[in-house]
């Protein structure tokens, strides 16, 4: 896509009311122009071939050749970004993770009633995602994950509590990277996850069932009075916040419903602002791949309170907005490739933190 020209969409949808109400969303905006509309998956493809599109939106539920299908071979022939727009369903869910496994960019949730007002809730989502994603080009194949990833689970161990705190911060991008990233720790990792992934409600539980499926850490969506475990790792629930609190048990989380911070909920610098607070020296931000500036400011709280402060870097990144964000305020102490993040928590978990915490500031030094 040239810098000057406008980002030329297909829209692929079996509901006659969503090809007209998608590409309305997206005429709206000047920098987007819709190329084309297409019933199913077989149109879709010639429409594809014929059309040229920067960007292709695609309904997963449809009759004939299915989305699922349909994106394999899209990945296949052209290797175009594809912006998934999933129904609120279980099934919708699992269907968007496979999406996501395959090579989609992102996903933005259909309205459970999808009448234009109710559409008018999803179109700034859904306009920046189709930007973002002809910005970044064709999906990179490093980014995919294997489906289907099972590990046996170790015997459960004793509840112990955790060295340090890794507060992990992501957004477009992230159900393929936290996938990988979670899938390299041991089951006798030492320290806790808390995980502010963007992922609208409804599809955080699949999410977070998934991983713990893939991985020999545990992995579950948080609950508010969860403690926090060596070993075990918390996704905050889509449209709640998540905060470290410390309790006579232990340290715990809890969730709010508070104001979005940054246009999101769950929002990352929410979590990174208690965590600097609870955990001070013994805490580790994490800002990965995701669109925005969500994290950046407060992961500069970790830093002050003599926590580690990381970022993934901008090769590994679907996206580099967030990292981005934070290097560019200068709260970045390490720029880290996702291949190398597992080795750097495994390592920093494992040893006393004020040891590592004065190694990182001579290295800063």
């Amino acid at each position: 896509m040239s810098g000057s020209s406008k980002v030329r969409v297909l829209v692929i949808d079996d509901s006659a009311l969503m090809r007209k109400l998608i590409p309305g969303i997206l005429s709206r905006d000047p920098e987007i122009e819709v190329v084309g509309t297409a019933m199913d998956g077989n149109f879709g493809l010639k429409k594809i071939e014929e059309l040229r599109p920067d960007v292709v939106t695609l309904d997963l539920e449809m009759p004939r050749m299915d989305g699922i299908e349909t994106l394999a071979q899209i990945m296949r022939t052209y290797r175009l970004p594809v912006v998934v727009v999933s129904s609120h369903t279980l099934n919708g869910a699992a269907a968007t993770f496979t999406a996501l496994s395959l090579g989609a960019f992102d996903f933005v949730p259909k309205p459970f009633d999808a009448a234009q007002a109710k559409l008018e809730g999803i179109a700034e989502q859904l306009v920046s995602k189709v930007k973002v994603a002809a910005r970044s080009g064709a999906p990179s194949a490093t980014a995919l994950m294997p489906q289907n990833l099972r590990v046996k689970k170790p015997v459960p161990r004793p509840h112990a509590a955790p060295s340090r705190v890794v507060a992990i911060g992501i957004s477009t991008g992230g159900p393929n990277a936290l996938q990988y990233l979670l899938a390299q720790l041991p089951s006798d990792f030492a320290g806790a996850l808390l995980i502010v992934q963007h992922m609208p409600e409804g599809f955080t539980e699949m999410f977070a069932r998934r991983l713990n499926e893939c991985c020999a850490i545990e992995v579950k969506e948080a609950k508010s009075g969860d403690l926090l475990l060596a070993g075990r790792a918390l996704v905050c629930p889509g449209n709640r916040h998540m905060r470290l609190r410390h309790m006579p048990l232990g340290k715990v989380v809890v969730l709010g419903d508070d104001q979005k911070v940054n246009g999101h909920r769950p929002s990352a610098d929410v979590l990174f602002e208690s965590v600097a607070q609870e955990s001070g020296e013994k805490a580790i931000g994490l800002l990965m791949t995701g669109m925005g500036e969500d994290g950046a400011e407060a992961l500069g709280l970790i830093k002050s309170a003599g926590g580690l402060t990381v970022v993934q870097d901008e090769q590994s990144c679907v996206v580099f907005g967030m990292p981005k964000a934070a290097i560019e305020r200068g709260h970045a102490m390490r720029v880290v490739s996702l291949d190398a993040l597992a080795n750097l928590l495994i390592r920093h978990c494992s040893a006393p933190a004020a040891q590592l915490s004065r190694a990182e500031a001579v290295a800063e030094a």
